[in-house]
C-alpha cells in the first residue's frame, strides 16, 4: 500500500496512521515497523514514534491476506433466521462485528457462523468467508451470507444491479418535513478525519430513499423514518441523514450527541428482501425491533 500523507494526518505518529489506513491492529503494526515494512520517502521507518508529515510518500508491505487462520467460536451467539446449503440469513445482535479487522481479532460473527457452518466460503479476502454485506457494530438486523463461491458472486451480482431490497427503520433528530425523499450524494472519507466518511464531491455514488413513518414531539423532537439503500456505502443512511440536519438519534460519530439519548445509534436493518442465488426464488425476511430500541421509542410522544 503506498499514500500521501494529507494534512489531516501531519504530525500524528507513523503506527496509528498505519493502523488507521489499514485496519490493521497496533500491535501488528509495530511488528511492520520493526521488520522495515513501512516506509517514507523511500527510508524505512525505525521507530513507530515517528511523526508524520503533509506530503510525505508513506509506504507498507502489508502481509498477505488470511495469512491468520481463522478460527471457529463456537461461543459467538448468532441468531440465524433462514438457512440452507447456499445462503444464511442472520438477525445481528447490536455490539456485535460483522467480521475481524482492527481490534477485533476475535469474536466476530464469521467465527461464530463458522462454528456451525465450517464450509462457509466466498470472496477474495480469506478473513470474511461468504460476505456479501455488512452492517455496523452498533447496527442490528438482517445480514445475508454466502455459503458457497457461486452464491457469493450471484448475491454480489445481485447488489450491484439494485436487485436487493435492505430497508431500515431510523429515529432521527428533528422533524422531517417531507413525507418522502432521496438523499442522492457521494460519500467518501472525510478530509478532517480519515477514520469517519463524509459527503464529498470526489466520493462514490450513494442513493438513500426514506420516507417518514411518525413524528414526535416529546421528549425531543425527532423522526422515525424508513430507509432504502440504493447503494451501500460505509456508513451511509448514518453520513446521509446528518447530512440532511437530521442525524440518527444515539450516533454522536456523526452530530447526535444532545437531546434524547440511545444506548447506541437507532438504526436497525428490519426487511431483506433477495433472489434465492441457486433457484431464483424471491426470499423475504423480516426483524422487529430489538428490546433496546423499542424502550426507546416507548418513550417518544
Amino acid at each position: 500500500m503506498t499514500t500521501v500523507v494529507p494534512a489531516a494526518l501531519a504530525g500524528e505518529r507513523i503506527d496509528r496512521v498505519v493502523a488507521m489506513l489499514t485496519d490493521l491492529p497496533r500491535s501488528e503494526v509495530t511488528t511492520l515497523v520493526a521488520e522495515g515494512r513501512v516506509t517514507l520517502d523511500g527510508r524505512a521507518v525505525t521507530t513507530k514514534s515517528r511523526r508524520v508529515a503533509e506530503g510525505e510518500e508513506l509506504s507498507v508491505d502489508l502481509p498477505a491476506p488470511g495469512s491468520a487462520e481463522l478460527v471457529p467460536e463456537p461461543d459467538v451467539d448468532v441468531p440465524v433466521v433462514f438457512a440452507d446449503e447456499h445462503v444464511i440469513v442472520v438477525d445481528k445482535p447490536p455490539g456485535l462485528v460483522v467480521h475481524p479487522g482492527a481490534g477485533n481479532a476475535t469474536g466476530t460473527l464469521v467465527q461464530g457462523l463458522l462454528a456451525r457452518f465450517p464450509d462457509l466460503a466466498g470472496g477474495d479476502d480469506p478473513s470474511r468467508p461468504g460476505i456479501v454485506h455488512r452492517l455496523d457494530q452498533g447496527t442490528s438486523g438482517l445480514l445475508m451470507v454466502a455459503r458457497t463461491p457461486a452464491a457469493h458472486t450471484a448475491l454480489v451480482d445481485q447488489l450491484i444491479s439494485r436487485a436487493v431490497e435492505r430497508l431500515y427503520l431510523a429515529l432521527v433528530v428533528g422533524h422531517v418535513e417531507s413525507p418522502a425523499g432521496v438523499v442522492d450524494a457521494p460519500i467518501g472519507r472525510s478530509g478532517s478525519d480519515p477514520t469517519k466518511m463524509a459527503v464529498r464531491g470526489d466520493g462514490r455514488q450513494a442513493r438513500t430513499r426514506y420516507d417518514v413513518q411518525q413524528r414526535f414531539d416529546e421528549p425531543v423532537p425527532c423522526t422515525l423514518v424508513r430507509c432504502k439503500l440504493e447503494t451501500g456505502r460505509t456508513h451511509q443512511i448514518r453520513v446521509h441523514m446528518a447530512a440532511i440536519g437530521h442525524p440518527v438519534v444515539g450516533d454522536p460519530r456523526y452530530g447526535s450527541s444532545r437531546g434524547l439519548k440511545a444506548p447506541r445509534p437507532f438504526l436497525h436493518a428490519v426487511r431483506l428482501s433477495f433472489d434465492h442465488p441457486a433457484t431464483g426464488e424471491r426470499l423475504s425476511f423480516e426483524s422487529p425491533l430489538p428490546p433496546d430500541l423499542e424502550k426507546v421509542r416507548g418513550r417518544l410522544r
